[in-house]
């Protein structure tokens, strides 16, 4: 703890790195500090067994972030269901390919009601699924070594379609919550 806080000291020395370098730095520690120190993170990535629905989740009514909180719910379940000590860290094709599959299927039943909405990340992920590539999708922008892929993913296909379709695409995740870890009875 001690050395990653003396790395954030010198980190933000003003002769050493650009301003928008110390900016930059500052705002990774804003959630630690706004949380009062109760969220927890072990490279880089937040720990925990409970998933924590953001407050504003309630009070946003922005279509493409009530698509996000669609998108987080079913990511922390399926984590859940994974189990371990730690479900913050669970990882698989299927929770990530089940979690964007609603993500897709919130956003278009929004778009239903309100065909004025856009947004272009989620637009995107509409035509890779129209198009039937949401697991090619899911592989190649989010997989890890250790998942399971399922057979038949045409991954060249996908490829081919990807370089007419998503030219200069970048691969987004918000998460409309955190991990902690569940606090245990009030003693009083």
């Amino acid at each position: 703890m001690f050395g990653t806080a003396n790395l954030l000291q010198v980190s933000l020395i003003w002769v050493t790195y650009a301003a928008s370098m110390r900016f930059f730095g500052l705002l990774l520690l804003f959630p630690l500090v706004a949380s009062g120190g109760e969220i927890y993170t072990r490279d880089g990535v937040t720990d925990g067994d409970t998933f924590y629905l953001a407050p504003s989740a309630l009070s946003n009514d922005d279509p493409a972030f009530q698509s996000w909180v669609t998108y987080s719910l079913m990511k922390s379940t399926c984590q859940l269901g994974i189990g371990g000590e730690n479900p913050a860290r669970a990882s698989s094709f299927e929770c990530e390919f089940i979690a964007r599959k609603h993500l897709v299927n919130a956003w278009q039943e929004k778009r239903q009601q309100d065909q004025e909405i856009a947004d272009e990340y989620l637009d995107a992920l509409i035509s890779v699924q129209e198009a039937g590539f949401l697991a090619e999708y899911t592989a190649r922008f989010f997989g890890k070594k250790h998942w399971q892929l399922p057979e038949g993913l045409r991954a060249a296909e996908f490829q081919t379609w990807r370089k007419s379709n998503l030219r200069r695409h970048r691969a987004k995740t918000r998460i409309t919550g955190s991990w902690n870890y569940k606090k245990g009875p009030d003693p009083s």
